[in-house]
């Protein structure tokens, strides 16, 4: 939350807009101070007792009962466009909850003195995955049994530990990374609950299969497609991470394209293009740059191969040897980091009449938002997912179209 003393701008963990606190200044960088709440002198009436540490990752809005985190997500993002892309917005934006326990599908751990967890906001200190509340109890039970069975030497052998499950978490695949050897993991049996396992040294140039298989299997029930949607992803493949958002995202993104002929950038294992190639859409190309995520794409892509192509290649490079291809609908789902310069050069000369933008950070979307109005276009649809709840991040769904 935002507090201002003396022209400084200070950023505090544990405070609700409008309430007054006691809070301890931790640090200060150039014109901005980071604090942490000590004492609530007076309580909003949306606070809550946090079931954890609000600083054990992904738990920095524990302390604020769902609803209005819903409703700060949604000044987040008008805030982002009135000030980044001097678009003020009509009205709040709509926020679709989620279930606020389990529902990760994906998780990196990190191994610090005996505990394998997240860490805390801001530090390397570890805290115990379990108590968020973001994962299963079933994925917890699989970490405390791996845990468990490793024990000793391997277990302070850990680095990270990487997780991907499926939707129904019956397929669950680790990706270990040590920081010495990964000879002795070959002596590792069969773990309960997981269907795979990989271990990678710090200087191995690939990881090993140790047991089971890298890749989960879900399938997505879209309406309007003549069959469910099939998507393998490997554990170190990007994929959506909120399992109670997953179908009604990708409806919501089926709905913003209704034409064919679709140019689906950073396409990952093909959660998208998959998806509208099921409910009939042709002449989708689909382009990738990631070696894993491409090679789940090109997998997925199968059944649809008469109505989807795959590009293996960078973003940038597609854009520029793709000329001036005509697409009725430019669909994307870029990193945090936004749309490079040169993509977005590339993306405005292909003048596509419509833009639908998936993203995870506000302020690179409205940032990018800008620079599709300033070239013609503009704000057509706008919805958010809280694909992250008991945080201050949000998934946002836009759609832009171009003013002729």
């Amino acid at each position: 939350m935002l507090a201002r003393h003396d022209g400084l701008v200070i950023l505090i963990a544990g405070a609700i807009p409008g309430e007054r606190i006691r809070a301890r200044i931790e640090r200060v960088s150039r014109q901005v101070a980071y604090a942490e709440t000590v004492e609530v002198l007076q309580a909003d009436a949306d606070r809550r007792k946090a079931a954890v540490d609000w600083a054990c990752g992904g738990s920095l809005y524990s302390h604020i009962n769902y609803p209005r985190q819903q409703a700060l997500k949604a000044e987040l993002i008008a805030d982002a466009f009135a000030r980044i892309a001097k678009l003020p917005l009509s009205r709040p934006v709509a926020v679709t909850a989620s279930k606020e326990l389990g529902y990760r599908m994906r998780a990196r751990l990190h191994a610090r003195n005996g505990t394998l967890g997240f860490f805390r906001e801001g530090t390397h200190e570890p805290c115990e995955a379990g108590p968020t509340g973001q994962l299963l109890p079933a994925t917890i039970e699989a970490i405390d049994g791996f845990r468990t069975a490793l024990g000793g030497e391997l277990l302070h052998g850990i680095a990270t530990c990487d997780i991907a499950e499926n939707i129904p978490a019956d397929e669950r695949a680790i990706l270990i990374e040590t920081r010495g050897s990964t000879t002795a993991w070959d002596r590792v049996a069969q773990i309960e609950g997981t269907t795979g396992l990989m271990v990678q040294g710090r200087e191995e140039a690939r990881a090993r299969v140790i047991h089971g298989s890298p890749y989960v299997m879900d399938v997505l029930p879209i309406p309007g497609a003549s069959a469910a949607v099939r998507l393998r992803h490997h554990v170190r493949a990007f994929f959506q991470g909120n399992r109670w958002l997953l179908a009604p995202l990708v409806e919501h993104v089926v709905a913003q394209v209704p034409e064919d002929d679709v140019l689906e950038l950073y396409a990952g294992v093909g959660l998208f293009a998959i998806s509208l190639a099921a409910v009939g859409r042709t002449g989708i190309v689909a382009v990738e740059g990631d070696r894993i995520s491409a090679a789940d794409l090109n997998a997925n892509a199968e059944p649809h191969r008469d109505v989807l192509e795959v590009r293996q290649m960078s973003v940038e490079r597609y854009l520029q040897a793709a000329g001036r291809i005509q697409r009725s609908t430019v669909l994307l789902d870029p990193p945090r980091t936004g749309i490079s310069r040169e993509a977005m050069s590339g993306l405005l000369a292909l003048k596509a009449p419509r833009v639908v933008y998936v993203s995870c950070d506000v302020a690179t979307l409205a940032r990018d938002v800008r620079r599709f109005v300033d070239d013609g276009y503009q704000l057509g649809h706008i919805e958010a997912f809280d694909f992250f709840p008991n945080t201050a991040h949000v998934e946002t769904l836009v759609t832009l179209v171009k003013h002729n």
